[in-house]
């Protein structure tokens, strides 16, 4: 959700700038690391994005250092560092262990901890909850500080073109926090149309997915992840769009006015 923001923001401030993946025309595969170079040759700076199938950060950075870039912005996630943070995951989070191999590779480094993307529910996984009108997540009555993408992306591309951002940590979230069933109803206003939200078991909606054809151990991991609303972990606002850009983070009824108003209108 951030990369192709962050991409067209660069690129209305006139900055050269490479979308790297599988599809696009500098064609980069995590998995398939002679892809790496031809992505990194001549490149200043890299937004970095982990597989989080399978991360190799640390041979990233590596050949990052070796073929000349000079700085990393690197996403991460809200509560890494956090014990405990995320339910039934053991250890240090992938995202926490890719931070300290950025930390670690000797290039000016930005790391963005971002909470829940407000855009999940129009882009991600919660969308064909609300085409339904019943959005079925284990969120229980708890809350997030929704982060809007753009905020995401703002931040990026300061920390990526200019000063200042060299050795921060910045921990990004909304400017307050709603429970998923507050945050359903403010969507539902603007659709002119009645959409609810229902908490479910984890394991019946691990159950669920794997009905779906989602793999157990995706299903487990998105449960995990969703714990974190459940237990109240992701209420609490974060400064770092404040501290970043000099402003206040996105509303959220700012981003469902944006995403949603015009489907209403078509509807």
């Amino acid at each position: 959700m951030t990369g192709r923001r962050v991409l067209a923001r660069l690129r209305e401030r006139g900055v050269a700038a490479r979308a790297a993946s599988r599809s696009s025309e500098w064609r980069f595969d995590w998995s398939e690391p002679g892809t790496w170079d031809t992505v990194l040759e001549g490149a200043g700076s890299v937004y970095l994005v982990q597989n989080d199938a399978d991360p190799r950060t640390g041979e990233f950075v590596e050949r990052a250092v070796a073929l000349g870039v000079e700085r990393i912005v690197q996403l991460s996630a809200r509560g890494v560092d956090v014990p405990g943070y995320f339910e039934g995951v053991e250890g240090d989070p992938s995202h926490l262990r890719s931070e300290e191999a950025v930390k670690a590779g000797g290039l000016e480094w930005t790391v963005l901890r971002p909470g829940w993307f407000a855009q999940n529910f129009d882009e991600g996984f919660l969308t064909d909850g609300l085409s339904t009108g019943v959005l079925r997540i284990p969120a229980g009555d708890g809350a997030a500080a929704w982060i809007d993408a753009e905020d995401i992306a703002a931040v990026a591309v300061a920390a990526l073109t200019e000063p200042g951002h060299h050795g921060r940590t910045y921990e990004l979230s909304g400017p307050r926090a709603l429970t998923v069933a507050e945050a359903v109803a403010e969507i539902s206003a603007v659709l002119g149309r009645p959409i609810r939200y229902e908490a479910v078991p984890a394991e019946e909606y691990v159950a669920e997915l794997v009905e779906q054809g989602w793999p157990k151990e995706g299903a487990q991991e998105l449960v995990s992840a969703l714990s974190a609303i459940r237990r109240g972990q992701e209420a609490e606002t974060a400064p770092g769009v404040r501290e970043a850009l000099g402003r206040e983070p996105r509303d959220f009824s700012a981003y469902v006015a944006a995403a949603f108003a015009g489907e209403a209108v078509r509807s």
